[in-house]
């Protein structure tokens, strides 16, 4: 499957700058899949190495952190020549051996002719713990879901991703255009973007099977927290993780302790909803009460939104039933809407965006606010077809944004300053404003 990845991974390649790397993100979003794709393409010999299913390799760097007598001891393993630019050294689960994340400082500083590239689930949880981590001397690359033109791309649709992302004017598509992505949107909102959902659909077609491998991809989450996470934390982060779809199923989906139950306070589950972003399974929302530069200096940090990584999983989370993809708009406007703001949550962190939402005293509530480098622009969210804008109209009344952004089932047009852009677009979002 084409994946944006790849082109990172092209450009780390190519660097002058170029250091170890690390993939980091949530368990089985193609990390592996992706470095051993990228080897076969761009380097003469791939070799790979898993910590986590071969124990014994722990004991190499136990004896020696010194790259030079790694990669003998290494070569001598797999009983094959590592050669420096011509092979891609994959360290697959690094997590799980702590002396061979910390010779990635001396890879880089030893023996940078080597590419070493390394990958690792809940890694954000563990580089928390470890001492030595060698910090500014590795790359980074964070790996997300598959977003909406990726899993285009992977329908076969490559054609149509390529004439998307060449938009360059804000002009309503063609219908038959629009209403053909509408429906593959549909599709996407139940599949998501788990590559092992998204392969199995393309090979099968039956979303049946996709809802069943989310199911243990949820399960193997599950298990992954009584594995990895502190003891005295699990319960917690079981408990917040159980919590998401039901707080999102709300009018107002900020997150609220009090319905875990009545004496639950925040600082009570800090730990846990840091631990599930560490571990690059959900996305907070911050609230901003006043949308100055820079928004994270202005953030309310007591008031969020929880949001899953992929936005299939929601559904699974939530149970909802398959008939949605095909009862009509039904998908738009089932669950309220959280299945719509959490795909919007998923693409934009997939750009790299913080996530903000603004409120006004009880009166207004703008869900996503983007930050670019001379102004701040409110994006309103709607699930189906609506043209309300209540809530952009008293936020430009307090604050005049040259645009306001609305995200919806209509296709792409402006109207003055009030920019409507269809939810399928939304990752591109940035390119117009």
């Amino acid at each position: 499957m084409k994946r944006d990845i790849y082109k990172e991974l092209e450009n780390w390649k190519k660097s002058p700058r170029r250091k170890p790397l690390i993939i980091n993100g949530a368990r089985q979003v193609g990390k592996t899949y992706a470095l051993k794709t990228f080897g076969k393409s761009a380097y003469k010999n791939t070799v790979y190495f898993n910590f986590e299913k071969e124990e014994k390799l722990a004991q190499y760097f136990e004896d020696t952190l010194d790259p030079k007598t790694l990669i003998r001891f290494l070569s001598i393993h797999i009983e094959a020549d590592i050669e420096p630019e011509n092979t891609l050294l994959i360290f697959d689960e690094i997590q799980e051996c702590p002396r061979a994340l910390n010779s990635l400082k001396y890879f880089c500083e030893e023996a940078n002719h080597y590419h070493v590239a390394s990958a690792g689930s809940l890694l954000g949880v563990k580089i928390a713990k470890e001492k030595g981590f060698p910090v500014g001397k590795v790359n980074f690359l964070h790996m997300f879901p598959m977003t909406f033109l990726e899993f285009l791309a992977a329908l076969g649709h490559e054609k149509m991703r390529q004439e998307l992302e060449a938009i360059q004017s804000i002009q309503p598509l063609p219908v038959t255009l629009h209403e053909t992505l509408l429906g593959l949107l549909k599709l996407y909102f139940f599949i998501g973007g788990m590559p092992e959902a998204v392969a199995d659909y393309v090979k099968n077609e039956n979303i049946q099977t996709v809802r069943e491998i989310q199911s243990e991809i949820l399960d193997a989450y599950e298990r992954d927290f009584a594995k990895h996470a502190p003891p005295n934390e699990v319960m917690n982060i079981t408990t917040i993780w159980k919590q998401v779809h039901r707080q999102l199923a709300k009018e107002n989906k900020k997150f609220v302790f009090a319905a875990i139950r009545k004496s639950a306070r925040g600082r009570d589950y800090e730990n846990a909803i840091q631990w599930l972003l560490d571990a690059g399974l959900i996305h907070k929302s911050t609230n901003i009460e006043t949308p100055k530069f820079p928004l994270s200096a202005y953030a309310n940090t007591n008031i969020f939104k929880i949001f899953l990584s992929d936005v299939g999983l929601l559904g699974a989370q939530s149970n909802l039933s398959p008939k949605v993809v095909i009862d009509g708009d039904l998908l738009f406007t089932e669950f309220k809407g959280a299945l719509t703001e959490n795909f919007i949550a998923s693409e934009l962190a997939a750009k790299n965006n913080d996530l903000y939402y603004w409120t006004s005293e009880g009166t207004a509530e703008i869900d996503f606010l983007l930050e670019t480098d001379h102004e701040i622009n409110p994006l309103e969210v709607k699930a189906g077809m609506s043209q309300k804008k209540k809530s952009l109209l008293v936020y430009n009344q307090k604050y005049n944004p040259t645009k306001l952004l609305r995200a919806s089932s209509l296709n792409l047009k402006h109207d003055g300053d009030l920019y409507n852009f269809p939810l399928y677009l939304i990752s591109l979002i940035k390119n117009f404003i």
